[in-house]
């Protein structure tokens, strides 16, 4: 501003007032004078800074109940409890800047979409820079009946850094086909790029996902795209069990379970218990068995074992049904004994589901696991067939020839069960079997026969295998020995591993993420719509960090532009 304006409005408007001030009086005046113009500047600032922190708060608030699975409703609950909490640590301020916060159920709503949107940016920066990626799909339906298609993709950059993130949630409300799951697929695929980087897809083995013609996967290749097309291994390993012909004993334990604890028998059921606890039993209760879950059965069998001489007790005394059949059953040893070697090879069908189970392994970790229950079975044959049957590894039925040692003699015929099991498994897993070779030169490059490898790695593999640094470094394995070669020397290697070490080799994430789906989306919340459905499972799984206080710059900008 003009001296000259300056001294005129001084001259016009204020000059009677403060000439007659001279001295310290005059500064002292002067002084007032600014202390009121920075009060006002501090008042103005002070506002601002409380709205930016309520505003950080909702964010906040939101992304916690999305990541929690709780109603979007519970915002205002949330914060009366906050501003009770601050209260009573006498924090003053903290509970004013709450009370300042929004958190209606559209408020947090907003907030949800806002920070979804800034996931999905980052993840579309994720996903370009990747060097390649892999596709793992499912579908179920949820609780209003509409199917629900889940993508997700395994991503992986030159520095090796892995991400797991969900693409999409895709609702198909009308038919399932191959042609549909591919078309939106494709749809979900060409937003982060395209199928350029794709290095193999895993399904749950669906003929609408696998059919070589008219699903999922003959029209993936009919497209052009040829990498490999997985069936889930986890899958695969749960058919290979239900072959077990076992079926008179599993029938008996699951009409036993629902005798005392299925549909109205919540009398029986709770007399049970309670004569359980009487005797002081090992298990306060018995497990129901549902087929759709890979562990079931083996639970269930493990407690109806190990309850084997209590329950006929229990079904005589405490039923007023005949369960003379039942019973009888549960006195049989040669029916005993099949019951406690399903018990045991059951055991260790489940150990391998569980090592199967989990985020971050590879197509190699996966492998090896099935491999090394390929030699247990071989393992168990060999100790069935000696004489007498080495029963190290099959606790129940020792136990069993502890009480009933005329049972010792019948354990051979389950060799024919073990060889099932082995052909089976011999039979799966075709397609992991087809990739042995470049799993194994992943898993360990410096044994590898040079001579059995693509062309284009030999002469890289030669020059790794020769050299000093790398031979100290065998005890390396999977990802943290290839990220330690240099991409000028082992470019073609380098780029090999990044491929093998995108690749999913299970749905088991898909599976995680629809017990979430019926956890967010149930019967008390079916009016959820797609859209918010997806933002929830999105923000609840990912492992992308949300910057909130650019979001909430991203907010002013926008409030500003508006």
């Amino acid at each position: 501003m003009k001296v000259s304006n300056l001294s005129r409005h001084y001259n016009t408007s204020h000059k009677d007032k403060y000439d007659k001030y001279t001295g310290a009086g005059r500064a002292a005046i002067l002084a007032d004078l600014k202390g009121k113009v920075q009060k006002q500047q501090r008042f103005f600032t002070q506002a601002a800074s409380v709205q930016e922190s309520s505003l950080k708060a909702s964010y906040a608030v939101s992304l916690q109940l999305a990541k929690a699975k709780k109603p979007l409703s519970e915002g205002e609950m949330v914060k009366k409890g906050a501003i009770e909490m601050a209260n009573a640590f006498g924090d003053a301020k903290m509970a004013k800047n709450f009370e300042s916060v929004s958190l209606s159920q559209r408020t947090v709503t907003r907030r949800i979409f806002d920070i979804q949107s800034h996931v999905e940016g980052k993840l579309k920066r994720v996903m370009a820079d990747s060097s390649y990626f892999s596709l793992a799909l499912d579908e179920s339906t949820d609780v209003t009946d509409v199917s629900q298609l889940l993508v997700y993709a395994r991503s992986i950059n030159a520095s090796f850094d892995v991400h797991e993130e969900l693409l999409k949630l895709v609702p198909l409300h009308g038919t399932t086909k191959g042609s549909d799951i591919f078309d939106a697929v494709k749809g979900v695929v060409s937003e982060y790029g395209g199928f350029d980087k794709l290095s193999a897809v895993v399904t749950d083995g669906a003929p609408s996902m696998q059919g070589r013609r008219t699903g999922f996967a003959g029209l993936l290749r009919q497209s052009g795209v040829d990498c490999p097309i997985l069936h889930c291994i986890i899958h695969q390993e749960a058919l290979c069990a239900k072959h077990l012909n076992f079926k008179h004993v599993m029938d008996v334990v699951t009409k036993v379970t629902n005798l005392i604890r299925g549909g109205n028998r919540s009398l029986n059921h709770r007399k049970f218990m309670a004569f359980l606890e009487e005797v002081d039993a090992a298990y306060g209760d018995l497990q129901l068995h549902t087929d759709i879950r890979w562990m079931s059965r083996g639970k269930c069998l493990e407690r109806f074992y190990v309850l084997r001489l209590d329950i006929p007790v229990f079904l005589e005394n405490s039923l007023t049904a005949d369960t003379s059949v039942y019973c009888d059953k549960l006195r049989d040893p040669q029916f005993l004994c099949d019951m406690a070697f399903l018990t045991d090879i059951t055991g260790h069908l489940n150990y391998l589901n569980v090592r199967l189970q989990g985020k971050d392994q590879t197509v190699s970790d996966l492998f090896g696991h099935v491999n090394g229950f390929q030699r247990k079975l071989g393992l168990f044959k060999d100790n069935l067939a000696s004489d007498p049957p080495n029963l190290t590894h099959f606790p129940a039925c020792g136990e069993l020839r502890k009480d009933i040692p005329e049972c010792e003699t019948t354990m051979h015929r389950y060799r024919e069960a073990i060889e099932t099991l082995q052909d089976q498994f011999n039979d799966r897993f075709q397609d992991f079997h087809d990739m042995r070779g470049t799993i194994q030169l992943f898993t360990d490059p410096l044994s590898a026969v040079v001579n059995d490898q693509p062309p284009k790695l030999q002469m890289e593999l030669c020059e790794l295998q020769g050299d000093a640094f790398f031979q100290m470094k065998r005890n390396e394995r999977g990802v943290s020995f290839w990220i330690l070669l240099p991409e000028t020397r082992f470019p073609l290697l380098r780029d090999f591993a990044l491929k093998q070490a995108s690749m999913f080799g299970s749905t088991y994430i898909c599976e995680s993420n629809f017990s979430t789906m019926k956890h967010i989306k149930s019967k008390e919340r079916n009016r959820l719509s797609d859209e918010t459905l997806f933002h929830l499972m999105q923000l609840g799984c990912t492992g992308i960090d949300v910057d909130i206080p650019l979001i909430v710059r991203q907010h002013d900008r926008l409030q500003v532009s508006h």
